[in-house]
């Protein structure tokens, strides 16, 4: 084999990944084994030599890269994963500070439908001016009825209900034929919920079960003034 042969072999292998380089090496290195060229055949082993050990640097910069590509891939999605649960946090924490500021105006309104029940219950209009008086009063209680139920502002249900401590505040107990034990038999001041928080539980009465003689547990004055509501919800005008 030529000198020259071996040289352009040697020079064609720069290319590592191409086929035919390779394949004219191996050929190259038989024909020196075969006439017996230590040389050539030395030369060629050291080419391989060289050769392998680029391929395994090759090999190991390509694995490191693919673990920064994982290990760049796994902390995306660990922060998007945080990005979200503080969105959702984020979130939920503004529902609820804007639910706490809703409940806590709601809950300062609360007196005034206790007035407009009140008056609504007690005033007897007479005279045509009276009428409208009542008229236009009543009026304005409506809008703010449909005011309190477009922010999702419901009445406890109470009269014919069990007694729920969580949602009901018991000033009475009563022997009653009509209702079991544990029941609700009258509604003294209503009770409110925004969704699913309470605003203020229901004042209510509850029956004892049937007995021989009514027993009237006292109301104080305060109470007592207090007419008692439908619970089915805030009442239409």
């Amino acid at each position: 084999m030529q000198a020259n042969d071996i040289d352009s072999s040697a020079n064609g292998i720069e290319d590592q990944n191409h086929p035919s380089s390779l394949k004219t090496l191996i050929n190259v290195y038989k024909d020196a084994i075969l006439v017996g060229d230590e040389k050539t055949v030395s030369d060629i082993e050291s080419m391989v030599h060289v050769i392998e050990s680029e391929r395994n640097e090759l090999a190991q910069k390509v694995s490191a890269l693919s673990l920064e590509m994982t290990s760049g891939k796994e902390k995306y999605i660990r922060l998007q994963a945080d990005f979200d649960n503080f969105r959702k946090r984020s979130e939920k924490e503004r529902l609820t500070i804007r639910s706490d500021a809703q409940g806590e105006v709601i809950e300062s309104l609360l007196p005034m439908v206790d007035n407009f029940e009140r008056a609504k219950q007690q005033l007897k209009p007479e005279t045509e001016k009276e009428k409208k008086i009542n008229a236009s009063y009543q009026g304005i209680y409506k809008q703010f009825v449909e005011i309190m139920r477009s922010l999702h502002v419901a009445a406890v249900a109470t009269v014919g209900k069990p007694f729920d401590p969580l949602l009901h505040e018991a000033i009475a107990r009563e022997e009653s034929h009509e209702f079991k034990e544990g029941i609700v038999i009258e509604e003294f001041r209503r009770g409110f919920q925004l969704g699913q928080r309470l605003l203020r539980p229901a004042m209510v009465k509850v029956s004892s079960g049937p007995g021989s003689k009514k027993v009237q547990v006292a109301v104080d004055s305060n109470k007592s003034t207090v007419q008692t509501a439908t619970a089915a919800g805030v009442d239409e005008v």
